[in-house]
């Protein structure tokens, strides 16, 4: 990745700027509240400061930073020594798990972001085996190619799939107990969401990206917004996310926290909740120095599942704002343009948007 190519180039209106606004006032968020309680629901009435406080945040915002969460340091820890220990593995080893354009999972080192490639390389895995593919509705439709979505377990560093599969179970109860709080910040029942995650298609990514030798030019991870639910993100002590602020759509970094999680809304959640709450733009910059780290966790739906505003949340002064969207052919679409530059928008919910009256 040393040399100088303009396929990492971006366009002069989306190059870092030189001076960096490290945020104020990002909510910091205390998950205390909820640690006591082992039930499968929370009991509302012990928790309605915190539930204001995350819906504040989601509406604001769109991300916010949670401490007290009680997924395990040790296991947070062992991921990003064995995320370090196969990234410095051989281009040669990792290849042996490369996804392609038939299996989306693996090791992958040319993605696109906005039709610019990113200056990183990533391994994904599914957290969900195996993942429940559904049937072909429609088995003549050109745009329904079947993906697979097969782990590919890297054979070093040996201890890689126990670390990877122990730190997704306890993250992946961290995002099961945000979107208990993310519901009843929308006036619904804490387990509202549940039943759209039985099958759920959530991955988890392990971000690599090396010193970069034009930091001014290129960017780790291009603009854009998390198709999914929900994400919950570990960012080593680096640094260089950056998220477009609401209110006045500066570009402002992130500041690392020692085991905290950065958690943003995705574009499901803005779909469900008929825009109450909106995805955040967000993207990585990169430096000429340092390797930079991050796991993000996607909580994502089944590939069947049809999102639309949620009933409770519409009536007549606030109808419906999208058509459904189905996952499937939504997250199908979108893995396409991942692979190749094309000349065309990658597929965006505001392609479901229903014209207002």
């Amino acid at each position: 990745m040393g040399e100088v190519d303009p396929a990492f180039v971006q366009a002069p209106e989306h190059r870092p700027k030189s001076s960096v606004i490290v945020a104020e006032g990002i909510p910091l968020i205390d998950l205390s509240p909820i640690n006591n309680h082992n039930e499968d629901t929370i009991p509302v009435s012990s928790i309605q400061g915190l539930v204001q406080e995350i819906g504040s945040a989601c509406k604001e915002w769109g991300f916010f930073q949670v401490i007290n969460h009680k997924v395990p340091l040790d296991k947070r820890e062992r991921i990003e020594e064995a995320a370090r220990k196969f990234f410095a593995l051989s281009l040669e080893e990792k290849l042996k798990v490369r996804r392609d354009a038939v299996n989306v999972l693996g090791y992958f080192e040319a993605e696109h972001t906005k039709n610019v490639r990113d200056w990183k390389e990533i391994y994904d895995f599914n957290v969900q085996e195996p993942t429940f593919i559904p049937p072909l509705v429609e088995p003549d439709d050109e745009q329904n190619v079947q993906f697979q979505w097969d782990n590919r377990w890297p054979q070093n560093p040996p201890e890689f799939k126990e670390a990877c599969q122990e730190y997704a179970q306890e993250v992946e109860k961290l995002a099961y107990k945000l979107m208990e709080l993310v519901a009843l910040s929308l006036g619904l029942v804490p387990n509202r969401f549940r039943g759209f995650f039985t099958h759920n298609t959530s991955n988890i990514r392990l971000n690599h990206y090396p010193p970069c030798p034009y930091p001014h030019l290129a960017l780790g991870l291009g603009h854009h917004k998390d198709t999914g639910v929900l994400t919950v993100l570990a960012q080593d002590d680096v640094g260089g996310l950056e998220v477009r602020r609401k209110s006045d759509g500066e570009w402002i970094r992130v500041k690392p926290i020692f085991n905290s999680f950065i958690i943003n809304v995705g574009d499901m959640i803005q779909v469900w909740s008929n825009d109450a709450f909106v995805s955040v733009e967000h993207r990585v910059m990169v430096n000429s120095e340092k390797d930079r780290f991050s796991i993000p966790f996607f909580l994502k739906p089944a590939l069947y599942t049809d999102v639309k505003p949620l009933e409770e949340l519409t009536d007549d002064r606030n109808p419906p704002k999208y058509r459904p969207i189905n996952w499937g052919k939504f997250r199908t679409a979108r893995m396409r343009s991942n692979f190749t530059k094309s000349n065309v928008e990658n597929l965006q919910i505001f392609h479901f948007k229903l014209p207002s009256n």
